[in-house]
């Protein structure tokens, strides 16, 4: 079988490489150039130079073609505008999540198909296998092996076609038995640290990278107390389900003469719910942490301490058109609902929930209330190892 790898300069996609080629398949390894900007990075220079030149070096030692396709024009207008609309609209997007969806595997994987590839692989910590459903194949998205690098999140928006493509590797490995595999067959890459910040960008500092569109505008920090009268009001009588979940998942709206001017920011797009570095705050006992934004005023609102109750919410709504099912059989008709596990943000632990289906919207209605929920942010949702769907926060 010829399988493309997105070698991306790490040693998940080298490891991942190298363990097609000793199965005997045809590899061929592929890098993405999708960003040329420096002047944004926290790095010398633009991560990607030298990403490019591991990702070489690692085809040459495996004796596999290699070649750098430039995608950067097609990442800035799918990935970097909708950063840049949706921060402005005081929403937090998930580049990462994006860039599986619209660049890994539909951009990237339309090119790998076109250059006769049966199947591309990644260095994911995820695992895919399929079962028979009157006589359809079904994929399933499965957790990777290792729980503490598991990221079936960071794939949640993948449809069953991709599925069908995709070849997850190294997902049945934890990482320390991956870098002992470079290092047994001497790749560069296998003490490389990992990657962080924006996806193929690199680390970055987020308001000078959107200070490239949205202009800095002075604002105040408001300061809301813990006897806030929206804390302590009593549950009103619910008609229905669905008017309790909407009630319950709406964010509770501040006003400035509630709370007490305690600094100022340089532009309410800069921040994001739960955030509690960059505020400049000081003479408190805990770190004050964002809890809401009013975009139209430029007003940042926050809390002190992580137990904060106005940075808690134990139901989150999505609007239909932002669901997505990973597996489209078992997709909710409406009025129903099930029992799930979901999680909001990479790396947190599965949550017990349930999920619900109405006309109007989706809810999710976790057990235990959940810190920091951001609209913009995609909420996943699995049955046991297995994904079922995610959606877009609204």
């Amino acid at each position: 079988m010829k399988i493309v790898v997105g070698l991306s300069g790490g040693v998940d996609s080298s490891v991942a490489a190298y363990l097609l080629q000793q199965q005997g398949h045809e590899v061929v390894g592929l890098f993405m150039r999708n960003w040329n900007d420096a002047s944004v990075t926290l790095e010398d220079e633009c991560p990607w130079i030298e990403d490019s030149n591991d990702a070489l070096m690692v085809a040459q030692k495996l004796g596999i073609p290699f070649q750098v396709i430039d995608m950067s024009e097609l990442y800035k207008k799918r990935i970097v505008d909708y950063m840049f609309s949706e921060y402005e609209k005081g929403r937090t997007p998930n580049p990462d999540i994006l860039c599986n969806r619209e660049v890994k595997f539909e951009a990237f994987m339309d090119i790998a198909l076109s250059l006769g590839a049966d199947k591309v692989a990644t260095g994911h910590y995820a695992q895919i296998d399929s079962i028979d459903k009157g006589g359809e194949t079904i994929y399933r998205l499965l957790a990777g092996k290792d729980q503490n690098k598991d990221q079936s999140y960071f794939l949640c928006q993948l449809s069953q076609e991709q599925l069908s493509k995709a070849l997850f590797p190294i997902g049945h490995l934890t990482k320390p038995q991956v870098r002992e595999i470079a290092k047994e067959i001497g790749l560069v890459t296998a003490d490389k640290k990992d990657s962080q910040g924006l996806c193929f960008i690199g680390k970055v500092s987020l308001p000078e990278f959107l200070k490239q569109q949205l202009q800095p505008k002075e604002g105040d920090i408001v300061e809301i107390f813990r006897n806030f009268s929206g804390f302590q009001q009593n549950l009103p009588s619910f008609s229905s389900k669905q008017e309790e979940l909407e009630f319950l998942s709406s964010e509770i709206k501040y006003r400035k003469e509630e709370g007490k001017v305690i600094g100022k920011h340089q532009g309410a797009q800069y921040y994001t719910i739960g955030q509690s570095k960059g505020l400049g705050i000081g003479g408190h006992k805990e770190s004050c942490f964002v809890i809401s934004r009013d975009m139209e005023r430029n007003i940042l609102y926050v809390g002190e301490g992580h137990s904060f109750p106005g940075l808690y919410r134990s139901v989150l709504r999505i609007h239909p058109d932002e669901v997505h099912w990973v597996r489209p059989d078992l997709s909710l008709k409406k009025g129903e609902s099930r029992e799930v596990m979901a999680r909001i943000r990479y790396r947190q632990a599965l949550q017990k929930a349930r999920i619900y289906r109405f006309e109007e919207a989706f809810y999710i209605d976790f057990d235990q209330p959940q810190s920091a929920i951001a609209a913009g942010q995609f909420a996943a949702w699995y049955d046991g190892e297995e994904t079922l769907g995610s959606g877009v926060i609204s």
